[in-house]
């Protein structure tokens, strides 16, 4: 416990009962979660297998585990360190069919939502003008972080007569999500409450291993994540939540800042330490910060404060357009060039994707190269979703959305209309559309695209006999060469051919590290992997 402050030591060494960890920024909140965990296992002989320890991101989580293993050892392995989400996906894997769930289900990110909502709005034959499919997707998001379910919110919205309509739209989701046997982000933690409330011992299996919960970032949790930990926690109640609500700043995405604000009226015996020290910043701009910050309202007190003096002063500017504004910036990164500074060591940000354009513009105008973060990411680029598209598929033939995507991909000369008629169809026979073409007499109502359709239905269940080996490097090779898609792109030769081979050839490189380094690999861990990456 070394090189801790004496807030810090603190905060390390209550152990027992509910603890509110109120950590500025750059007061250094993951070193103590990580020697609290130390000092459970080492000093007050906790076994490492009754230790949980939640965060945001999987970056987050990595770190974590990375700087737990470094401290702790031998043992360290048994502790789950873990985003929401992963712990969720874990849990229901083992028990979802406790709930009539099948534990084989698929992921679905938010274009795999967008294509289940445009069919649910077809079916119930909603104008996408009146019902536009990002707001259902959100009011369905919302419903599902309050944990009500269609009916409840038919209810509470009896008498508005466009949310009763949206509890249409999320009944007849769910349903659709239900046969594509399928679960989105939402219903991760959602389905994992509902296992937890409907199967008591289920919850205690939880509730006994994880006997000290740790979670960061408290203040981004939303109302079905504090659900979710009270239930862990209620039995032993040594809950740990770490966490600032003056950096809360995702309220749009459902983050309800009175988790962390009312923790003490949930958990009348929290004991409250303040971190308040930070190793990050010059006083300059700590001083500066204390004074916005405390024009908040409602927040918990604290002031921040460094032993580190002065630093440069900050520089405060107002421009008269946007346009002056990029300029200026860019004449200040070009003044500081000549002062001796690298580019790289300047950074422009933005509150807003939009507002770049003219950033980027004066950039170019003057000269000045940069490079640009949080673009399109490596798993939502079109020829890596076709190929886990595939993969999907392959692994849950249920998958209505990735059968939709691929039947056509490489074109087949199965068109949109041949798909509409072939959804429908199984619709109504209550089947998914790979199921209802193993049937020959449905292959020949087809038409004269019968005989396509059956080509892809026996490609895809060749491509799952080798899946079922194991072999999943084997299984990328097999589709590539049975598609033809990679050599399609290679035979297109163009400059934007040739970056999607390479991104194609960096999916097979994950696929091979996945393979060596996962003891049991298996299609629909990879894929679990993926979907939880991607989602960061």
């Amino acid at each position: 416990m070394s090189g801790l402050n004496d807030k810090q030591w603190e905060a390390c060494s209550h152990v027992e009962g509910p603890l509110l960890i109120l950590a500025g920024a750059g007061s250094g909140k993951t070193r103590v979660i990580v020697h609290r965990i130390a000092y459970l296992i080492e000093d007050m002989g906790v076994n490492p297998y009754n230790i949980l320890a939640i965060t945001f991101t999987n970056k987050a989580a990595r770190e974590m585990r990375d700087r737990v293993e470094d401290q702790v050892g031998f043992g360290a392995e048994s502790i789950w360190v873990s985003t929401f989400h992963s712990m969720c996906v874990r849990i229901l894997r083992r028990f979802y069919d406790r709930i009539g769930g099948n534990n084989n289900f698929t992921i679905y990110d938010t274009d795999d939502q967008k294509a289940v909502i445009k069919e649910v709005l077809k079916t119930l034959n909603f104008d996408t003008k009146n019902y536009p499919e990002k707001a259902c997707l959100s009011a369905i998001s919302k419903a599902k972080e309050e944990f009500q379910t269609p009916e409840d919110m038919d209810r509470i919205y009896a008498g508005e007569y466009r949310m009763s309509q949206m509890a249409r739209v999320y009944r007849e989701y769910q349903l659709r999500m239900k046969q594509n046997n399928a679960l989105d982000f939402d219903d991760l933690i959602y389905k994992t409450i509902e296992l937890f409330t409907k199967d008591k011992e289920v919850l205690e299996v939880y509730q006994n291993r994880f006997k000290y919960i740790m979670v960061d970032e408290y203040q981004d949790t939303n109302h079905s994540q504090f659900m979710l930990i009270k239930l862990l926690a209620d039995k032993w109640k040594n809950l740990c939540v770490v966490g600032d609500d003056d950096q809360s700043i995702y309220k749009f995405r459902g983050a309800d800042i009175s988790n962390i604000l009312d923790f003490e009226k949930v958990y009348p015996d929290t004991k409250v330490v303040k971190l308040e020290q930070n190793y990050r910043s010059t006083s300059n701009i700590l001083n500066a910060a204390n004074a916005v910050v405390a024009n908040n309202i409602g927040r918990k007190e604290k002031r921040l404060w460094t032993d580190t003096d002065g630093g440069n002063r900050i520089r405060y500017v107002v421009y008269d357009s946007e346009y002056e504004e990029a300029q200026g910036v860019v004449n200040i990164i070009l003044d500081k060039t000549i002062e001796g500074y690298s580019l790289s060591d300047m950074a422009i940000l933005y509150r807003t994707n939009a507002q770049s354009r003219v950033l980027e513009e004066k950039l170019i105008y003057s000269n000045v190269p940069y490079r640009l973060f949080g673009g399109t990411g490596f798993y939502n680029r079109k020829e890596i979703r076709d190929i886990l598209a595939y993969l999907k598929l392959i692994s849950n033939t249920s998958d209505e959305v990735s059968f939709a995507r691929i039947v056509n991909v490489p074109k087949r000369g199965i068109g949109q209309t041949t798909v509409n008629k072939l959804r429908d169809a199984a619709y109504e026979s209550g089947l998914s559309m790979y199921d209802y073409l193993l049937d020959e007499d449905h292959i020949s109502s087809m038409g004269r695209s019968g005989e396509k359709l059956k080509e892809f239905v026996n490609l895809i269940s060749s491509l799952k006999m080798i899946a079922d080996t194991g072999d999943l490097t084997q299984l990328f090779d097999s589709l590539m060469e049975k598609t033809g898609y990679k050599v399609q792109l290679i035979n297109e030769g163009t400059d934007e051919a040739k970056g999607r081979v390479e991104n194609i050839e960096e999916l097979k490189n994950k696929i091979s590290s996945y393979m060596t380094e996962s003891e049991e690999p298996s299609l629909q861990e990879l894929l679990e992997e993926i979907s939880l990456v991607a989602d960061t």
